[in-house]
């Protein structure tokens, strides 16, 4: 083993490890990841939510015991090889070791960091993007028609794992009109291996036609309720924060693609960049959305940096360029994770409250940033599911009905008693099992006062009462309370398919 891949080997070491300590005990898995790890139980081609590759990978995750750790691990494993890939992209670039030190550090404290910690497609997407590049300079450098069906199974899959790889591919193609690269489209081979990508993604376009496409309801729904509210001038200031200790680094990369000669053949990556950014502002993306495109002008960045860093005086900025990203990510490392007890954030609140991360969607200040409440209460909610699960007349006719899918992934995650609970929220519109007939009914109710779903829901049922609540004050499910109906008057499989209907027409 050279000397080059056990400094690889350490860096890829040390993001394992700041993955899995980044996050206090304290906390359980986000709201997020719960509908994502159900999905293994459903398997398709499609869902509402995302496209099923993240539904594979939690189907491996049950399959290893459903424990935190596996589900830490992949999204680890992502950032990991994510790193990877930028690495053998400066390899490929002909950077030297400062190079390769420099680009990753500037990867391994970054935003990847927040972004690895949670099982959800953005890890694998960010990796899509970043391999997609990797290998289109790979053919750029070898006119290998192999490097063409790389690119297009790479391609396919990031499309199957997140939608949002369809900008690369619409901020790319301008660029290559705009350079003298633009013969590539002049080569049957690319389509062919477009021809590849659509068969790969064809089993999920078929199951978005059968279904309707509810991805387009879905960004409808998603530009109404939450990208109307994104601020583009709020887009742009993040970007800066994504890699702020490998900031340098990538504006180095930038000023290599329009003016460093060897270069040159790589300057489309320039334009792909503007286009794509362009297009995000645009349409008011998430911020988020772009994380995926700055990896690799750390690659260009750190290996122009390391032909130009030369001379006695010169040099002495290497060892300052690779500790920066370092550097930078100590005070982030203070407020940007959930490495704190709930407590200790409560009672030592100013620094978060200084940057708003104590100010939650709804405007008001809280006592906790919202995705670290988002991660409490979980198991308080299943356990306590569970408890009166098994104190009702006949379990298996028993319906278990939530307000959201955060508490309905939560219970079917945490449950020993083999519960399945379903909410018309999300892809658990099609996960119903109504051909049990049910005659009784356990409600999950967000911050519900329990005399209003007495008395609206308690005339349908003989015996209705306040099972429990959720006592975790620091949860964003805090007072979300499980209600007990007992013996229906109705038959409650008509009302719930009549219920369901009207949600999937509000889809559909």
């Amino acid at each position: 083993m050279n000397r080059k891949t056990i400094i690889l080997t350490g860096f890829i070491l040390i993001k394992f490890v700041l993955q899995y300590t980044l996050i206090s005990p304290e906390y359980e898995l986000h709201r997020d990841e719960f509908l994502h790890l159900d999905q293994a139980n459903h398997l398709a081609w499609g869902y509402l939510s995302v496209p099923p590759v993240t539904a594979w990978i939690a189907w491996l995750v049950k399959l290893l015991g459903n424990t935190i750790f596996w589900v830490r691990f992949f999204p680890a494993l992502f950032g990991a090889l994510t790193i990877w890939v930028i690495w053998k992209t400066i390899e490929e670039l002909k950077g030297d070791l400062f190079a390769l030190l420099l680009g990753a550090t500037g990867m391994l404290f970054s935003v990847l960091l927040r972004l690895n910690i949670l099982f959800q497609p953005n890890s694998l997407d960010v990796l899509g993007w970043t391999l997609f590049y990797f290998v289109f300079i790979k053919y750029l450098n070898t006119q290998k028609t192999t490097w063409l069906y790389a690119g297009a199974v790479v391609f396919a899959l990031a499309v199957l794992n997140k939608y949002n790889i369809a900008f690369l591919l619409i901020g790319l193609l301008p660029a290559l009109i705009l350079t003298p690269q633009r013969k590539i489209l002049g080569r049957p081979q690319v389509y062919t291996a477009a021809g590849v990508a659509l068969i790969l993604i064809l089993p999920n376009l078929w199951w978005q036609y059968t279904h309707h496409f509810p991805v387009i309801h879905h960004m409808n729904e998603l530009k109404r309720t939450q990208l109307i509210h994104v601020s583009r001038s709020g887009f742009i200031k993040t970007q800066f924060l994504f890699f702020l200790g490998a900031l340098p680094v990538i504006l180095a990369g930038f000023y290599a693609l329009l003016f460093y000669p060897p270069f040159k053949k790589y300057r489309l990556f320039f334009w792909s960049y503007v286009f794509t950014v362009a297009l995000f502002i645009y349409f008011r993306a998430k911020d988020y959305y772009a994380i995926g495109l700055y990896p690799i002008y750390i690659a260009f960045g750190a290996t122009y940096l390391s032909k130009i860093l030369n001379g006695r005086w010169v040099t002495l900025l290497k060892p300052i360029s690779v500790a920066l990203p370092l550097l930078c990510f100590i005070p982030i490392f203070r407020v940007g994770f959930p490495n704190k007890s709930p407590l200790q954030i409560a009672k030592h609140p100013e620094a978060y409250k200084k940057l708003g991360l104590l100010r939650w969607e709804d405007g008001k200040e809280h006592a906790l940033p919202q995705d670290f409440s988002d991660m409490l209460g979980w198991e308080e909610l299943a356990r306590k599911t569970d408890s009166l699960y098994m104190k009702m007349p006949v379990t298996g006719k028993t319906m278990v009905l939530c307000d959201n899918y955060g508490q309905a992934g939560a219970i079917n995650f945490y449950t020993t008693k083999g519960i399945r609970a379903f909410s018309f929220n999300a892809d658990y519109l099609h996960w119903f099992n109504l051909k049990q007939p049910y005659q009784h009914l356990i409600r999950i109710k967000e911050h519900e006062t329990p005399s209003t779903e007495l008395s609206i829901t308690g005339p349908y049922f003989q015996q209705s009462f306040v099972g429990d609540s959720v006592t975790n004050s620091f949860a964003r499910e805090y007072r979300t309370t499980i209600f007990v109906f007992k013996n229906a008057w109705v038959d409650i499989n008509n009302r719930l398919k009549a219920e369901l209907d009207t949600m999937q027409r509000r889809w559909y």
